[in-house]
C-alpha cells in the first residue's frame, strides 16, 4: 500500500491505524459486530455493520489477514412486540422467551429471529459485505460457552463490584451473572437458587414453582447477562475491533463496564470507536427495532444503488449523526456521488485536499473493484424526467440516451430502477408528472391560444435538430410574436403537456420528450 494511503485522514484509515497501534502485529485480526434480531434490522443497525466492514477492508488493504464476524444475538429475551409485526396477540404470548423460540408470524422462516436475520443476510451481499455469521442461540445451545459461564460464576463477587461502581443503586447480594430459560415454560422468568462450585446450577421456575438442576456442559438454557456475555465473547473470539453506539459508549455505560470485566476471562477490550444515530429525513429521532419505526437496508436499496448507500456511510464520520433522505434531497445525494466520481477520474478539478478526501470516499464506496475508467453518468434528476416522459418504461428510457454499449446500459439500468421507485413512492407531488394522453387533450377555444400554439408547433417541428439554447430563445420569440408574456406561454404549455402549472425547465423538457411525443398533443389542442 502506498505511503499516501497510510497517511490518509479518512476515518476508516484512522480506525485501522488505531487497531494496529493498540493490538500490534498479529497473524489474524478479528473485527466484530452484532445485533439482537428483536425486530426489523434497520439502517441505524447497518451503520455498525458497514463501519466494521470498512475497517476490515482497510486492514486487508494493509495486507493483513482479517476475520469479520457478525453475531446474531438471537438467544436474547423477546421483550417487546414491534408495532410493525403481524399477529400481535401471538407475539405477546411469547414475551420472555428466547427470540429463536418465537414463531415467524410472516410464515417464511422457522422462527421470528430467523426471519429478521434472513432479511439482512440477503441484503448485505448486495452492498459488498460478507461477514461470518455466528448464531448465539446455537453457541449457547451447544454449551460452547460453558467455560465462560463457569468463569463468570467464579468471579461473581468481582463482577458485581465492577457493576456497582457504575451504578447509583447496588446490586443485591444474591445477584447472579446468569439468566436461565425455564425448561417448563421456555421463558426466563426464573430464579437462580444455587451453584455447586463446579458445573451444576439449580434454579426455580417462577411460573410453575418447579425446581431443576442443570449441567452447564450439556444444558443450553443458561445464558450470561449482557454486560458479562459481551466481554466473555471478546475474550473467546479474540476480538480486536468492535465499535459501539453512543449509548454504549456513555460514561459508565456497557463498554466501560465490559472493559473492566474482560480481564476476568483472560482477554482485553477491543479497539473501538463510537457511532451515532442515523435518522430518516422527515422522520426525526432514533430508529428502534422494538418500536417498528424503522427503514431497512432492503427498503433503502429500492431508492439508492449499493454504491450510493456505501457512499453516504463512508463519507460521514461514525460519531456524527446524519440523515438519509427519501425526499428531494435524494437528488442532491446522487449529484454529490456523481461529483465524487468525476473528481476521482480527474474529470472535475478541485483542491488537492478535497481531491484526496473524495478519492478515498469513492474507493470505499465501490462494491468490488474500483472501475478502471470513468463510468457512464446520467444526472439523476434528468433520469427522473426521462422516466416520467416514458411512463416508467426503463428500456425505453435507456433508448432515449442514444447508442449505449451493453456495459453502459448495465451501469444505468439499476439507477433507472431506483429513480422510478423514488418517483412513484417518495417524490413530492409537484415533482411528478405524466404526459397528457393525446386522446384526453381538449381542443382550445380561445383564438389567441390557438395562434400561440400554432406558432409553437412550427418551432417544435425543428426542435429535435436544435441545441437547447437556440430552442429556448425560440420559445421567447414565439411569445413575443403572439404578444404574450413568456411566463404565460410556459404556464399554458405545461398545462397542456402535463396538466400542471409548472414543471421541469421547459426547453430541455420538451426536447427530452422529442417532437414525436409533443406535436400530437399540440396539434390536437388546435384542432377544430
Amino acid at each position: 500500500m502506498s505511503n499516501e494511503k497510510k497517511k490518509s485522514v479518512h476515518w476508516v484509515d484512522i480506525a485501522v491505524d488505531r487497531v494496529l497501534r493498540e493490538k500490534g502485529d498479529k497473524e489474524l485480526y478479528t473485527c466484530a459486530s452484532g445485533i439482537t434480531p428483536s425486530g426489523t434490522v434497520h439502517v441505524g443497525n447497518f451503520r455498525e455493520i458497514i463501519s466494521v466492514a470498512l475497517v476490515a477492508q482497510g486492514l486487508k488493504e494493509r495486507g493483513k489477514n482479517v476475520r469479520f464476524i457478525y453475531s446474531w444475538d438471537d438467544y436474547d429475551t423477546f421483550r417487546k412486540v414491534p408495532k410493525n409485526m403481524p399477529n400481535q396477540e401471538l407475539l405477546e404470548s411469547c414475551l420472555r422467551m428466547p427470540i429463536t423460540q418465537v414463531p415467524d408470524t410472516l410464515g417464511n422462516e422457522e422462527s421470528y429471529a430467523r426471519s429478521n436475520e434472513v432479511a439482512v443476510e440477503k441484503s448485505l451481499p448486495l452492498v459488498g459485505i460478507f461477514p461470518e455469521y455466528l448464531y448465539q442461540s446455537k453457541e449457547y445451545g451447544a454449551s460452547k460457552y460453558a467455560e465462560g459461564i463457569r468463569t463468570a460464576l467464579e468471579h461473581r463477587d468481582e463482577i458485581r463490584e465492577i457493576l456497582n461502581s457504575h451504578r447509583t443503586s447496588p446490586l443485591e447480594e444474591n445477584w447472579w451473572p446468569i439468566s436461565i430459560f425455564s425448561e417448563f415454560t421456555k421463558k426466563d422468568t426464573t430464579t437462580v437458587i444455587d451453584w455447586d462450585g463446579e458445573w451444576n446450577v439449580t434454579y426455580q421456575c417462577d411460573e410453575t414453582g418447579k425446581k431443576s438442576t442443570l449441567d452447564l456442559r450439556t444444558a443450553g438454557q443458561v445464558k450470561l447477562l449482557w454486560r458479562i456475555d459481551w466481554p466473555m465473547r471478546w475474550a473467546k473470539e479474540g476480538v480486536d475491533c468492535e465499535p459501539a453506539g453512543k449509548d454504549h459508549h456513555s460514561q459508565g455505560g456497557s463498554f466501560d463496564t465490559c472493559r473492566e470485566i474482560v480481564p476476568l476471562f483472560g482477554g482485553t477490550a477491543p479497539s473501538t470507536f463510537q457511532y451515532d444515530f442515523v435518522r430518516i429525513k422527515g422522520g426525526g429521532g432514533k430508529m428502534s427495532s422494538s418500536s417498528g419505526e424503522v427503514v431497512s437496508l432492503k427498503e433503502l436499496l429500492k431508492i439508492y444503488t449499493p454504491e450510493l448507500i456505501r457512499y453516504q456511510f463512508v463519507g460521514t464520520r461514525p460519531n456524527s449523526e446524519f440523515a438519509i433522505s427519501f425526499d428531494l434531497d435524494v437528488l442532491k445525494t446522487y449529484e454529490d456521488y456523481d461529483s465524487c466520481e468525476r473528481i476521482y477520474f480527474g474529470v472535475q478539478e478541485v483542491s488537492k485536499k478535497r481531491e484526496d478526501k473524495e478519492k478515498r470516499n469513492y474507493e470505499l464506496s465501490q462494491v468490488g473493484d474500483v472501475p478502471s475508467s470513468m463510468p457512464y453518468q446520467v444526472p439523476f434528476r434528468h433520469l427522473c424526467n426521462l422516466l416520467q416522459i416514458q411512463g416508467g418504461d426503463i428500456e425505453g428510457t435507456i433508448g432515449m440516451l442514444g447508442d449505449l454499449t451493453d456495459e453502459q446500459k448495465s451501469i444505468i439500468r439499476p439507477r433507472c430502477i431506483c429513480a422510478w421507485n423514488w418517483i412513484t413512492t417518495y417524490a413530492p407531488e409537484d415533482f411528478r408528472f405524466a404526459l397528457t394522453p393525446v386522446s384526453e387533450v381538449q381542443p382550445l377555444t380561445d383564438d389567441q391560444d390557438k395562434k400561440l400554439f400554432t406558432s409553437l408547433i412550427e418551432l417544435v417541428k425543428t426542435m429535435d435538430s436544435m441545441e437547447e439554447k437556440p430552442f429556448s430563445n425560440g420559445l421567447y420569440d414565439v411569445a413575443r410574436e403572439v404578444g404574450v408574456e413568456p411566463v404565460e406561454l410556459f404556464t399554458k404549455t405545461y398545462r397542456l403537456l402535463i396538466g400542471k402549472e409548472k414543471g421541469p425547465r421547459l426547453a430541455s423538457f420538451m426536447q427530452s420528450c422529442t417532437a414525436a411525443k409533443v406535436l400530437p398533443i399540440l396539434e390536437r389542442a388546435i384542432s377544430q
